[in-house]
């Protein structure tokens, strides 16, 4: 009898193989250098958050007093809950204006119209978001230079000018309107990519039984369109955390108790704190957020698995 015997090529030892890529190696020595500069050694810094230090003298251990302050602080589960809320609503926004503009580039017939449409929404994105908040504080400016308090005041629906990013009652709103114009061209990259890769034999195949365009749009293309909405959703969200910079550059005094997030938390404790900072206890802030950021990620990658088979680490 003849046996079926599998056959596996033996691997060459690992210094050879290492050898035949030493050029690939060598382009990774910058990539790991960098990881383990900026990414793994300052993990060790994860030690101050239990200790009381101020740079002027020596750390001196506390154990787990710098959280039992931090979350005595009522301040900080202020910032902690406007951290989720504005992280989590401009999320939703911003991927559903996105997946709205998707739709409606994609049901444009000219070219040249559609090319000029996606250049205009995705130039935003490449303003920095000290230039957009200087933009905004004037277009939003409460004086009739202000456009929008200037077109209220002509059209009678004001008396005098609203301060939207001076007013607690209007800044999220405000903050929101600008985050929308800002990032929402990245998004619609995402999901016109996702869209030019439907089988155009598919709307055709609906036209011949007799379908319109919306029920084109509502059974083909949002189909299509969900996954990538889900991963997107899933994908931002493990990052709600990491808010700074879009908060940081529009909020002021009248508005800190719906703009103040984590990280300007930490910030104004470190640099605004009257005298010589408690770098211990603003670690032990850095780690919390570190904490609340893994377990999101846990459960984004929980989420994942579930909806796309896969897990995003």
């Amino acid at each position: 009898m003849n046996s079926a015997v599998s056959y596996q090529p033996k691997k060459k030892p690992l210094l050879p193989r290492m050898k035949k890529y030493a050029g690939f190696y060598f382009m990774f020595i910058p990539v790991l250098a960098f990881l383990i500069i900026f990414h793994y050694l300052p993990m060790f810094g994860i030690y101050f958050s239990f200790t009381k230090y101020n740079i002027i003298k020596a750390p001196v251990w506390v154990g787990l007093k710098n959280f039992e302050r931090l979350f005595a602080m009522p301040n900080f589960w202020q910032a902690f809950s406007n951290t989720i809320e504005l992280s989590v609503i401009k999320l939703v926004l911003s991927t559903g204006m996105s997946v709205i503009l998707s739709l409606l580039l994609n049901e444009m017939n000219n070219i040249y119209g559609k090319k000029l449409a996606q250049t205009i929404i995705y130039l935003p994105h490449f303003m920095s978001w000290v230039v957009t908040a200087s933009v905004f504080q004037l277009i939003l400016s409460p004086t009739t230079q202000g456009l929008v308090n200037s077109i209220l005041m002509q059209l009678g629906i004001v008396d005098k000018g609203i301060y939207f990013l001076g007013n607690s009652a209007t800044w999220e709103g405000a903050y929101y309107v600008i985050n929308i114009w800002h990032d929402t061209g990245w998004g619609t990259i995402i999901f016109m990519a996702t869209l030019t890769g439907i089988d155009p034999g598919i709307y055709e195949a609906a036209s011949i039984d007799g379908a319109g365009r919306w029920k084109k749009m509502w059974y083909i293309t949002m189909p299509s369109l969900a996954n990538t909405i889900i991963t997107v959703l899933i994908l931002n969200l493990a990052k709600i955390m990491n808010l700074f910079e879009s908060v940081f550059v529009l909020q002021n005094d009248a508005v800190m108790d719906v703009s103040q997030v984590l990280q300007t938390y930490v910030y104004y404790q470190t640099f605004n704190s009257g005298g010589i900072p408690d770098y211990g206890y603003t670690t032990a802030i850095g780690l919390f957020r570190s904490l609340v950021g893994m377990t999101l990620m846990l459960i984004c990658n929980y989420a994942s698995k579930k909806v796309r088979g896969r897990g995003i680490v």
